[in-house]
């Protein structure tokens, strides 16, 4: 067979593609799964996929291989929705599925790593053929079940749903919908979310079909193989530029309350593959903290590729280069039925696992550890003043870690992409009061770049009925490190106003006319702080970032400048 170059192997009745037609075609691509994503935005009736961006969708070929995966909402689900269809070839075959089917399930060990988490794939058929899949995830913001954060399995996490057709040729398998309706607090928010989901999934096939007849092609054979081909050659030759060795890092997590967990990543590169393997991490607890193979394989690929090959667009072809491994029964491939629910507080941590090792021999590339790595998330349950159950989950962002060109960003998430939302919305859908939102002053690492900050939220009850608060977080015990003799970041914490200070993984009460305090760890700093430029530092204190004692302890200063650049030697008050 000759070897297919970027001009690819002509179609019968097609001229051959050149580099400006096959980039036109690969943005229409882009735009349908764009624009699937949008409806899915516009459509959704929780916040958390509306203001926070919590989901995913993709366009996949007949064998459930990414062609195309939406630009927002979280890029590292985008591969396993790939992986999911996979599994689901082998339930149901390519020739048992019909125009109008879709398929559920939340499997934790074949999706997206929790139950909260549903996937749903479609497939897409042009002129009676089918051409492909249209994939997606999304968080819903309640799937049953009585989550604890003690000792506990999967099943005491939710409703548990194996793969089904939840539409069958266009008509809704009604027992599917009674039987999740009826296993869910909040079921109008969850079907709703389900059929904008659905919605999303019509409005890829039916530009992907239109796509085709465009271009006049029968299917997506040439397309996906072309640009899979471009992806894993872009994948590739990035790999190849890094010296071949076996690089390898360590950290540990605050895990649960006097459980900590241990994860050791060795990145091996051998030519044109990266193999990252995690023997030596802790074995797999009771605890909700374990992540899923699957989980753990997104979070390690997504951040290597965006430190080797960030500017190509990511499908299939983004991962044919990387494998992951971890033994099985560890805390990053634990063995059903362990609990997930908080698969993130170890998942996120792959992100500075794979940076630190490989931070001697890319140190201008790689990013110091961020504050939120893992994400801390904040669920608040209970009953409105008119008795009706509710549920909202606070997405915020802590600070990102520095890199060598700049420092780190403030209140960004890394290396989840979900957003925090608007306070509005939540205090529109749930009774709390926001009091206080804002910049956490000294809690970026000091370093030649400084870690970004975190944040300070405070929360209150205005109500007379108390509400759940059940936190999900990490970085109390172990703080987002620097990097190249940056300094880490501040650790996060939680606090109560009649003083109690409750674990980053508890739940407890906010009692009604009280106020609880969030506080969002900063990202680590990035060279010695003796290299940062005075200047900056002036910019940091006027702008009230740091104060005048963490200047003088980490920087040898703690005057203020004037705005013109003079000192008049005075403290910052």
């Amino acid at each position: 067979m000759p070897d297919r170059t970027l001009q690819g192997e002509p179609a019968a009745h097609e001229r051959p593609l050149d580099a400006v037609h096959l980039e036109v075609r690969w943005s229409r691509l882009a735009a349908v799964v764009d624009e699937a994503a949008t409806t899915l935005l516009r459509a959704a009736f929780s916040t958390i996929i509306r203001e926070s961006n919590d989901y995913t969708v993709v366009l996949m070929d007949p064998a459930g291989r990414t062609v195309a995966e939406s630009r927002a909402g979280i890029p590292a689900f985008a591969a396993l929705i790939g992986t999911l269809t996979r599994h689901l070839l082998e339930i149901f075959p390519a020739g048992t599925w019909h125009e109008g089917d879709v398929v559920i399930t939340n499997d934790p060990w074949i999706a997206t790593g929790h139950l909260p988490d549903i996937a749903m794939v479609s497939p897409v058929f042009h002129h009676g053929a089918l051409v492909g899949f249209a994939g997606s995830a999304a968080h819903v913001p309640d799937i049953g079940g009585n989550p604890t954060l003690g000792v506990t399995d999967l099943m005491a996490e939710g409703l548990f749903i194996p793969p089904v057709h939840l539409y069958r040729d266009g008509t809704r398998n009604e027992s599917v919908a009674a039987l999740l309706r009826a296993n869910v607090r909040l079921p109008v928010q969850v079907w709703g979310d389900l059929e904008a989901q659905a919605a999303a999934h019509e409005v890829c096939r039916r530009r992907a079909a239109e796509l085709l007849e465009d271009i006049g092609e029968p299917d997506f054979g040439e397309l996906s193989r072309l640009v899979h081909t471009m992806s894993d050659r872009s994948t590739r030759a990035a790999i190849a530029a890094v010296p071949d060795g076996v690089y390898r890092s360590s950290l540990d997590a605050d895990g649960v309350e006097g459980r900590p967990t241990h994860i050791e990543c060795t990145l091996t590169v051998d030519g044109e593959h990266i193999a990252i393997d995690y023997t030596g991490s802790s074995p797999q607890v009771g605890y909700a903290v374990n992540s899923t193979l699957n989980y753990t394989t997104a979070y390690s690929v997504h951040p290597l590729k965006l430190l080797l090959d960030p500017g190509t667009r990511t499908n299939h072809g983004s991962y044919r280069a990387i494998t992951v491994s971890a033994p099985e029964g560890s805390i990053l491939n634990p063995v059903f039925p362990a609990p997930v629910l908080a698969r993130h507080l170890t998942g996120h941590l792959l992100s500075c696992a794979v940076h630190q090792a490989l931070a001697d021999v890319l140190p201008d590339r790689v990013l110091a550890d961020s504050g939120g790595a893992p994400a801390l998330r904040v669920q608040f349950a209970g009953r409105d003043e008119a008795g009706d159950p509710f549920a909202a989950i606070l997405f915020a962002s802590a600070g990102m870690g520095a890199c060598a060109r700049q420092d780190g960003l403030s209140t960004t998430a890394f290396p989840t992409n979900s957003g925090s939302g608007s306070i509005e919305a939540l205090e529109a859908t749930a009774p709390l009061l926001f009091r206080r939102k804002e910049f956490r002053t000294d809690s970026g690492g000091a370093g030649t770049r400084r870690g970004g900050l975190g944040q300070d939220i405070e929360v209150a009850n205005p109500g007379k009925a108390p509400i759940r608060v059940a936190l999900l977080g990490d970085r109390s015990q172990h703080p987002a490190l620097g990097i190249a003799g940056g300094l880490p970041g501040a650790p996060a914490h939680a606090a109560y106003d009649d003083g109690r200070t409750p674990p980053l993984t508890s739940l407890s009460t906010l009692e009604p006319g009280t106020a609880i305090t969030i506080s969002f760890a900063g990202g680590g700093g990035y060279g010695p702080p003796s290299g940062r430029d005075p200047a900056a530092v002036a910019a940091d204190l006027r702008a009230g970032l740091i104060t005048p004692a963490a200047a003088r302890r980490d920087y040898g200063t703690g005057a203020v400048p004037a705005a013109d650049g003079t000192n008049d030697g005075k403290p910052n008050p």
